[in-house]
This record gives structure tokens, sequence and C-alpha cells, in this order.
């Protein structure tokens, strides 16, 4: 860690989304600097509080030509948030609904929106040729006062950022901060490889966090175990990451590559091989990767226009999941697609051998889309740079083709519903 980190003054009013209560009042806004960053507090923030998601607002309809620029699911994929040329909206996933939208008055687009889990906190950076904060600053917005109240400055742009009850940790292009949410103080700065995808994951179970990202080499991930004061490096690909994903609880992690044909889950404590499944043979850019509750499966969505699921073979043990009751427990005796040639591993080239899809769903080839999946038995969410939403659902049997469950389009000029 570069220079000696000032602490901060012992004024600053904490904030505790977890607990879900009002804090003191903030009597005087200290702020923190050093070389690389610079941290404005929580200011006047008197009777703070953290709020679940409100009811549907009644905010009048988008207006034509609104330009998305980022959309993500929350730490329990649940809701789902977007940025765009004019602010920010939050859905719910099942049922799907528009939950609440916020247009600045002023206009500006924002780049990065990112939930924690239900509650009013929300980590925002600007985003557009007129963005409405600096690229350079994470804003720590609290819808239940409709304002920022803190913000996170660096000398570089933001990538993304990722939040925990406890941490907020802010992804640049070559450097990677962890802050601690109750007070905002820096507790850590990770050298990456350039990252220009901001790629980062943290586990969400109530245990310490488990964080993965792109070492120093290309190929290479980084996984911090806090709890364990433990950095592990391995090397998980031979071509550069591409896209990443931790289970709940961070026991488990996935990889893909810039070739986008194999995707690898290790054990993220020892950096174990657990399994490798293939996407397809031709190149592809995976967008994202997505473990279910129980881990029992992976989904995965590319520029391919296919999202797949693909059963996987660790043991789920005691994975830390806060998940609606209605999850079932996983059905271990469900095997992977495993090709009807693998009997000659060991003479024809690997692709012969690989492990394929046990379900998949068809898209637009080409867009861009997100996947998760939903909290009904079976189900995966899909949400699109195009606006669409779908929910579908696959069987665990049979395979093949998931049924399309519902389909909507959330970038249309209507009302909140």
């Amino acid at each position: 860690m570069a220079g000696e980190i000032p602490p901060l003054s012992s004024s600053f009013s904490s904030l505790h989304p977890h607990d879900m209560a009002d804090d003191d009042p903030d009597p005087s806004p200290p702020r923190f600097s050093d070389e690389t960053s610079s941290i404005s507090s929580i200011a006047e923030a008197s009777n703070l509080n953290i709020d679940p998601i409100p009811s549907p607002s009644t905010t009048s309809a988008l207006s034509p030509g609104l330009k998305l620029f980022h959309f993500s699911f929350n730490q329990d994929s649940g809701c789902f948030a977007i940025g765009t040329d004019r602010g920010f909206r939050i859905y719910n996933c099942d049922p799907f609904r528009e939950i609440f939208r916020r247009d600045f008055v002023d206009g500006g687009g924002i780049g990065v929106v990112q939930m924690l889990f239900r509650c009013n906190i929300l980590a925002l950076v600007g985003g557009g040729s007129e963005p409405h904060y600096p690229l350079n600053k994470v804003m720590i917005w609290d819808d239940h006062q409709g304002r920022c109240i803190g913000e996170l400055s660096f000398r570089s742009e933001v990538m993304s950022v990722r939040l925990r009850r406890d941490r907020i940790v802010v992804v640049l292009t070559q450097k990677i901060f962890v802050y601690n949410f109750s007070d905002l103080k820096l507790l850590h700065q990770i050298e990456t490889i350039s990252n220009p995808k901001g790629l980062c994951e943290v586990s969400h179970g109530s245990g310490s966090m488990v964080l993965v990202c792109p070492g120093l080499q290309k190929g290479q991930v980084r996984v911090e175990h806090y709890a364990l004061k433990m950095t592990k490096f391995f090397t998980a690909h031979d071509s550069r990451i591409a896209c990443l994903a931790l289970t709940y609880d961070g026991r488990w992690l996935a990889t893909a590559s810039s070739k986008g044909t194999l995707v690898r889950i290790f054990n993220a404590l020892d950096g174990s091989l657990l399994q490798e499944v293939r996407r397809g043979a031709d190149r592809a850019e995976i967008y994202s990767l997505a473990f279910s509750a129980t881990a029992q499966w992976l989904a995965v969505s590319s520029d391919k226009g296919t999202v797949h699921v693909f059963s996987l073979k660790v043991d789920s043990g005691s994975l830390g999941i806060e998940r609606s009751s209605n999850i079932t427990e996983p059905n271990m005796s469900t095997p992977p697609v495993v090709s009807s040639l693998s009997f000659i591993k060991g003479v024809l080239p690997k692709y012969f051998s690989s492990e394929w899809s046990v379900a998949q769903f068809h898209l637009q080839e080409g867009s861009q889309y997100a996947v998760a999946f939903g909290h009904q038995k079976d189900t995966v969410v899909i949400i699109g740079m195009d606006g669409s939403f779908y929910r579908c659902q696959f069987n665990q049997v049979d395979g093949g083709e998931m049924t399309q469950l519902e389909h909507h389009n959330f970038l249309k000029a209507e009302q909140t519903l």
C-alpha cells in the first residue's frame, strides 16, 4: 500500500446499512485524502435512515430516446438497477415491476449504479457524454433523503463498484480500493493488471469478505481471504480474464477468458480446479457468469446470443445463502452433460470430452445480456442492453431449450407498474 493512510476525523457519523437503524447526526463533514483518492463524508446527514426500497413511485413516463448505460442485479438477484442518460431505475424481478425511478431535473447520465440488497443506499457513478457526476467519483446516494450523502474521489475513472453491508469496493483500471462502510476508512489497496471492464466480485454472506479480481499477469486471478489474512494467486487461463463470479459465501469461483469457449470452476481457498465446462467451440465474449443459490447450477451469457445453464459437481455443502425460503435443495443426482466420446478422452482433442450445458435459451446474437438465477425453482432471469427482460424455466432432467415464462421491455415509455 503506497504511503501512510491518515485516519478519518473522529467526528465522522458512522453508516450501518445492515442494522436498519437511525444514526446520530453528523456534526461536521470531515475530509480524507492521500495521493490516490479523497473522501467527502456524509454531509448534513441528520436523522439518516436505512430503509427498505420504497413503494412504487408515480413519476412520469419515460420519453423517447432513452439511452441505457448500465445494468446490474442486486446481491440476491431479486432486483436489478439500470443507469440511463437521465438518472437511474430500480426493478423487481419476480414479479417484474418497476419499483422506482429517479430522473435528475438537470439531466446527466449514470454509468454505474449498484444496489445494497433492497435498502435505500446506492452507489452511483456518472456516465455518458454528459455525466451527472464526474467519472472519477463514487457518489453514495440515500434515496430516503433523495440526495447524495457522501462521495469517494479518485485520480482516474471509476470502472465499477461492489457493495457489501460492511464494505465498499471501488475498481479503477489498475487499482482496487476497499473501504469500511461504517466510516469510509480506506482498508486496502490492490494493484491489478489493466482491468478496463472493472472485473471484481465479493462474497455477500454474513462472514468476512472474500474478494476476487484479476492478478498482475495475463490469465491470473487474485483472491483475498480477509478473515484468514491470506492472498491467493493462481493462473486460471492462458489468455486474459474476461468474466468472474463467486458463490454467495465466496467458496467457489467461476472464470472465463477472452476466448470465451471454456468456463472453469475453482476452489477459491486453494485455487484447485474443480470442474471445466464448455460454452462452445467458437470464440465469444462472455458477458456474465452466475451461480445458483445452492451452487448446483452455473449460468453463462455471451455475445453469441445463447444463455447456457450447466450442472455443477461441486459439493454445495453449507453455502451461506440468505435467499427466499422457496429455494429447494439441490438434486445432486443430476449428471452433467458429457460428450458420448468421453471414453476416448486421451486420444481425441479435449473438445470431445467436454461437459456441455444442460439447458439453453436463445436470444438476439450480438446484444449484451446479464443472467442470474430466479427465486423460483429452476428459473433464470435475463436482462439486456436492448431493454429486454426474460424469465425462463429449465428442466433439470430433460434439459434442452428453456421455457419462456415472461418477457418485458423495461425501456418502454409507460407508467410505473
